[in-house]
């Protein structure tokens, strides 16, 4: 169990790196990176140029990540865009939290997790592997919307997501449609001896690229969203912006004022009302509406 969580935090440590501000990273300062670092985690690193290639290889298959060897200047991840380093920090961290309580780390004493420990990540393992192999996997998952049913599923897995402190796998059911599933929803997960071919057209970049958190349907728009809050939300949303596509519009002591061109998804909607104290939507009217609504029903609750 430790060598596969050693595996995953080692990618992960490689996409950081690789996502800074540096534009290339030759080999050496890469191993000396991830070394120092997986030491800090409480791991050996193992690293060798063979082990290096190997893992790249890894990252494209699970996560859709090419990197790219320049000769002569070092490493990089290609086809970035402008949300990727953000997206890399948030996926290290998890890693980071996931490693730094367990006893096999030096961490104990100075981290202070949740009070739920994240469910479902020891899956991560078997999943990464029938991902890299193409193999078509099945699971008993429980659906929480239908008073915690349990169903059978047979699906091809193309890669895992996180949103929110959670993880999910993204695959392909028997319909060949794309659909999502929480991994603490899963159970009595196997590996089947069926291989499928992946789709090349399903890129985990461009798939949830105009998305909020893990909702996204296919025929849902893309919008412009135009969102209005006050100065204390201010500070909050310049250091950790709802979208990559946030802009700002107008920024001044009366007002804080920014569009997002976004897929209105529940998970969005959930995300706007965390911050709701201050939150004024300017547009579109079916939001501003959808949002009062939802006010609405909730001062009924308490009257």
């Amino acid at each position: 169990m430790k060598q596969n969580l050693s595996r995953l935090v080692r990618y992960m440590l490689i996409i950081n790196k690789l996502s800074g501000r540096q534009k290339y990273v030759p080999a050496n300062e890469l191993f000396t990176y991830i070394d120092s670092q997986m030491m800090a985690r409480g791991f050996d690193s193992g690293m060798t140029i063979r082990t290096l290639q190997r893992d790249i290889n890894d990252i494209e298959q699970v996560f859709g990540i090419v990197i790219k060897n320049y000769r002569g200047y070092g490493y990089y991840i290609a086809d970035n865009y402008e949300d990727t380093e953000l997206r890399y920090k948030e996926l290290l961290m998890n890693f980071d939290l996931l490693t730094a309580v367990s006893r096999d780390t030096n961490s104990e004493g100075y981290i202070i997790p949740e009070h739920h420990q994240p469910k479902g990540s020891d899956q991560i393992p078997t999943l990464i592997k029938a991902i890299k192999e193409n193999s078509v996997i099945t699971f008993t998952y429980t659906l929480f919307r239908q008073d915690n049913k349990e169903i059978n599923k047979r699906v091809k897995p193309y890669f895992l997501k996180e949103s929110l402190g959670l993880w999910y796998l993204i695959a392909k059911d028997k319909k060949e449609r794309i659909k999502s599933y929480g991994i603490d929803r899963i159970s009595d997960l196997e590996i089947t001896d069926e291989t499928f071919k992946k789709d090349e057209s399903v890129n985990p970049n461009e798939f949830y690229k105009y998305s909020y958190g893990i909702w996204d349907d296919p025929e849902t728009l893309v919008e412009e969203v135009e969102l209005k809050y006050d100065a204390l939300d201010e500070s909050f949303l310049k250091s950790n912006p709802l979208h990559w596509t946030q802009e700002i519009l107008a920024d001044n002591e009366d007002e804080f004022r920014i569009r997002l061109n976004i897929k209105i998804t529940n998970d969005f909607v959930m995300a706007l009302l965390a911050r709701t104290r201050s939150l004024t939507v300017i547009k579109p009217e079916s939001l501003k509406d959808r949002i009062k609504n939802l006010y609405i029903e909730a001062l009924n609750r308490y009257q």
